[in-house]
């Protein structure tokens, strides 16, 4: 039977663990609380700039019923020279407030993004490797750029503005109404008609930017498989497949946001064609009162200057919805990511040992990628330390599998795997990879130097490394570059052959000195003669470390101390090179075929 633990985990990674709508939106707000001294003062900013909105016009109708109508004797303050000061001061504060809490909110967003990002690669970086095989890469790059993006605008320009508007709207409201509440009644009247669309619109809007976020995923994971494999699209004449494969992804997405680009052009004019109609609604009625001189032309002007400013907030609102649609559906698949905790590895959880002895054992191991599909069946075997294992099999026997097992990439169903007596899932994964080295057949180099790509960023003494270089028989070929050492590597390490990458990861094993070596192929793509050289290399530093070796050629396995072979998860048989020859069974089989 499969674990409790492995059951609920994978239940985990397999279901859509999506927040809530509802609180989407208040999970952003919460990531705003660590600045929120600077997010009142940006708010204390936005009502100063509204409250300066909302005086102009009045400013203005006094000016047009005391001064231009009724004239009023200007007597010390009260002037029409008074009145444009004021107008004028209102509007330079206006305008510095606004200023002000843009830099605000800005600080403050950008802030948020960064503390985002960071927080959404480390989940990525802890997630473990069964999430990762059924993710693509696509849609993690996604969560981590686009989405961070969508959101980034949402704080950088919408809430703030969202704040104001709201705001605005209530005090637009209530000076019209304390002016004159019939007015007032008949300047809203369009205003459930805004409304109206926004509702009937607001589903198809929120579905089709769902569809946009995954196929913008799409199209990354196909643009960065696309790149990495783009030798072999170009040695197997596969550009058309290809670009044909692209043209239908980028046709979906055209069409997608073609249907986005549509609702934006419509939402923001039938805001404007609403507040036309209610300006000319206002006009009509106004005209007739101020012929019979039941109201005075200021507060006409007062009210079609408000009834402009009450729209505009309506206007951005409208605007802004898709912008808040698409940061909520980017919102839902970042937090989708950050809350997959119970799934993340947890580093530094368990015993702690600074060395590993090397003694492995493997006792009745069960192990299986999906459900029980078995790829390891009931294998059972010891390494003592400084003893040397060769794996053998046909593909898929399952020797990289027990290479992933013991790194702790993942948890076996049944059996433990046990090093120096102690169960593999009870020490601490940091202590355990720092003393587990792998060298893969397919290397992995990153962009930087070739010291980066070997220290990884670690502490290691350049004694270290050059005694590691001598011993990898690298060293040669590192003094053959201009910069040596420092010889930049472009990404994967494209422009270094397989041997010279092979030779780098070699001496990165030996550079952080492990207790337990694995050379998982690590001889395959070196040409005869390196590889001789490799080997007495291995035979040197294998002396005092266990060492587990995957390979064919026979010159990497003939001297291990225990050679395992494996057919479909199962051994076969086990013993040194002359046992297995001397029994003649399916080890002497593979060994004549090859």
């Amino acid at each position: 039977m499969i674990s409790t633990n492995l059951n609920s985990m994978r239940k985990t990674m397999s279901s859509e663990t999506k927040p809530p709508k509802s609180q989407a939106l208040s999970r952003l707000l919460k990531l705003m609380l660590p600045y929120k001294r600077s997010v009142i003062v940006a708010a204390v900013c936005v009502l100063l700039v509204n409250a300066a909105q909302l005086i102009k016009p009045y400013i203005l109708k006094l000016v047009i019923d005391d001064f231009l109508t009724k004239h009023v004797a200007q007597r010390g303050f009260y002037s029409i020279t008074t009145m444009g000061l004021s107008y004028f001061a209102v509007v330079a504060l206006g305008g510095f407030f606004a200023v002000a809490q843009v830099m605000l909110i800005n600080k403050v967003g950008q802030n948020i993004m960064k503390t985002l990002r960071s927080r959404v690669f480390k989940t990525i970086q802890l997630l473990p490797l069964e999430y990762l095989d059924k993710t693509s890469s696509g849609r993690l790059i996604t969560r981590a750029t686009n989405d961070v993006e969508s959101l980034s605008e949402m704080y950088t320009d919408v809430l703030i503005s969202l704040f104001q508007d709201v705001f605005l709207l209530i005090g637009i409201i209530y000076t019209m109404l304390m002016i004159n509440v019939k007015l007032a009644l008949i300047s809203f009247s369009v205003v459930p008609f805004i409304f109206a669309v926004v509702f009937i619109l607001k589903t198809k809007i929120k579905r089709n930017f769902t569809k946009m976020k995954a196929l913008i995923g799409k199209i990354n994971g196909f643009m960065a498989e696309s790149i990495s494999g783009m030798r072999l699209i170009q040695i197997f004449h596969g550009e058309e497949e290809k670009k044909k494969e692209f043209a239908e992804l980028n046709n979906e997405y055209f069409k997608s946001t073609l249907f986005q680009v549509r609702m934006n052009s419509f939402l923001k004019p039938a805001a404007d064609i609403f507040q036309s109609l209610a300006v000319a609604i206002l006009i009509w009625y106004g005209m007739g009162r101020v012929a019979n001189h039941t109201l005075s032309i200021g507060v006409l002007y007062a009210f079609t200057t408000y009834i402009k400013q009450f729209f505009n907030p309506i206007s951005d609102l409208a605007e802004n919805y898709t912008t808040i649609q698409s940061a909520l559906v980017s919102a839902d698949r970042i937090f989708e990511l950050l809350d997959q905790e119970q799934t993340l590895e947890e580093l530094d959880l368990g015993i702690g040992i600074d060395r590993f002895e090397g003694n492995i054992e493997f006792k009745h191991v069960w192990f299986a990628y999906n459900d029980e599909d078995w790829i390891l069946k009931d294998i059972s075997f010891t390494l003592n330390k400084g003893q040397t294992a060769a794996f053998v099999g046909q593909t898929g026997a399952g020797k990289t599998t027990i290479i992933s097992l013991i790194s702790g990439f993942y948890k076996v169903q049944k059996g433990e795997i046990l090093i120096d007596g102690i169960n593999i899932n009870n020490i601490k994964k940091r202590d355990l990879r720092r003393n587990v080295a792998v060298v893969l057949q397919d290397v992995f180099l990153f962009s930087g130097t070739i010291e980066d790509n070997i220290t990884l960023n670690d502490t290691i003494d350049k004694n270290i490394i050059e005694k590691s270089l001598e011993i990898a028989h690298a060293k040669e070929v590192i003094d053959g570059f201009a910069m040596g050492i420092n010889e930049p590597v472009m990404e994967r390490g494209s422009t270094l052959s397989a041997g010279q990458r092979q030779l780098i990861s070699f001496a990165r094993a030996l550079a952080h000195n492990p207790s337990i070596f694995v050379l998982d192929e690590a001889t395959a793509n070196i040409d005869t003669q390196t590889e001789l050289l490799i080997q007495k290399a291995i035979d040197n530093i294998t002396k005092d470390r266990t060492t587990l070796i995957i390979a064919h050629r026979l010159s990497t396995i003939r001297n291990a101390d225990k050679i395992i072979v494996l057919k479909h998860g199962e051994i076969l048989e086990m013993g040194n090179h002359e046992d297995l020859m001397e029994i003649g069974g399916y080890y002497r089989d593979l060994i004549v075929k090859a």
